[in-house]
């Protein structure tokens, strides 16, 4: 498929860079600030910088990578390097990164006098389907997952599935659990083609992507500030993001990536479910058995899962002190602001670790 555009300024490949050099152009840009982390730097800025047309000055800016420097401390270094370096209200900020780049990225912009102009340029599977769509933009505090931040669309992305071949499999498997989450919260059968890898190859996958980021951005429009059906896409991602800070945290516990976390959760979220919404039993069967095929499964013990439960009530999706589930009645129907209790979560992790 020749990728190009999808609504709300996200271009692909050559097109993207043809796009990006037309707006620095017409914006007429003070100064191009670029974000990198240690792999972006490495990997990925030495063949964006010669696609940039311009003669706009250009600062590269690099953070430490990883889920644990996505904190308000690495905003403020950034902020100040930022101020020492000249940056004014006609700068511009690129985001050359995965998720954390794109979300830190796109909250230092949205706050720094007040917003500057931004630009997200993912180069993870997870960026380029989640993270970087959307316009949300924030930090982690104390290791619990994205509690300081703004909605706020960066001015365009762009997306150059090359970078794609400078991952490791594992980010790659991270990325395709929101992939795997776009299929059961809107599209039974965009679920069945990404369940069955095997008769999948590279070269269907630019369309995979462009068809999982035409599902975000259909939610997203329909309700850009979540009040309600934006909620879907959080399916998975209610004990996914406390496991993930849990495992964050734990210093003896091997930290796992957003889309390993993310894939437990949705495991968790069938099985919660089946109990509850009289999901189809053989629907949660097929759902563990892909997930587990893909990304194995993590041992979670019962203290583990009591701590994970108790970060449960930080999770930002929580109103009046209830903690609320997104759960499925069916493949592609989603139903929001549910409520389980403890011992049904318990339930759920005995079905996710029994083999």
């Amino acid at each position: 498929m020749n990728l190009s555009q999808l609504e709300n300024g996200v271009f692909f490949n050559e097109e993207g860079y043809r796009q990006l050099n037309l707006f620095l152009a017409e914006k007429n840009f003070s100064k191009i600030f670029i974000l990198v982390d240690q792999n972006t730097h490495l990997h990925c800025l030495s063949s964006f910088l010669p696609k940039l047309e311009t003669s706009i000055p250009i600062e590269v800016l690099e953070m430490e990578a990883g889920e644990a420097n996505k904190t308000i401390e690495t905003c403020n270094g950034i902020w100040q390097v930022l101020s020492e370096l000249g940056a004014d209200r006609k700068s511009v900020m690129i985001n050359l990164g995965g998720g954390v780049v794109t979300d830190l990225g796109g909250f230092v912009a949205a706050t720094f006098k007040r917003g500057i102009s931004c630009i997200h340029f993912p180069t993870t599977l997870l960026g380029m389907v989640d993270a970087a769509i959307g316009g949300k933009n924030g930090v982690n505090l104390d290791g619990l997952k994205n509690q300081i931040g703004v909605i706020r669309p960066p001015e365009m992305v762009v997306l150059d599935t090359s970078f794609l071949q400078t991952l490791p499999a594992a980010e790659m498997r991270s990325g395709l659990a929101e992939m795997l989450k776009h299929g059961l919260i809107q599209n039974e059968d965009y679920w069945d083609r990404l369940s069955d890898l095997s008769n999948l190859d590279l070269s269907d996958l630019d369309s995979l992507i462009e068809e999982s980021i035409e599902i975000k951005e259909n939610v997203v429009q329909q309700d850009p500030t979540e009040q309600n059906l934006r909620k879907s896409l959080n399916f998975g991602h209610t004990l996914g993001h406390a496991i993930e800070s849990y495992f964050l945290e734990a210093s003896e516990k091997q930290k796992l990536l957003h889309g390993e976390a993310v894939a437990v959760g949705m495991v968790l979220a069938a099985y919660l479910s089946f109990r509850t919404e009289s999901f189809p039993q053989e629907k949660l069967q097929e759902i563990k058995e892909t997930i587990v095929s893909m990304y194995g499964q993590i041992e979670i013990s019962r203290e583990d899962q009591e701590k994970i439960i108790e970060l449960l009530k930080f999770d930002k999706k929580n109103e009046a002190g209830k903690i609320n589930f997104v759960l499925l009645r069916r493949i592609g129907e989603p139903v929001m602001d549910r409520q389980v209790t403890n011992e049904l979560i318990y339930d759920a992790f005995s079905y996710y670790l029994d083999n």
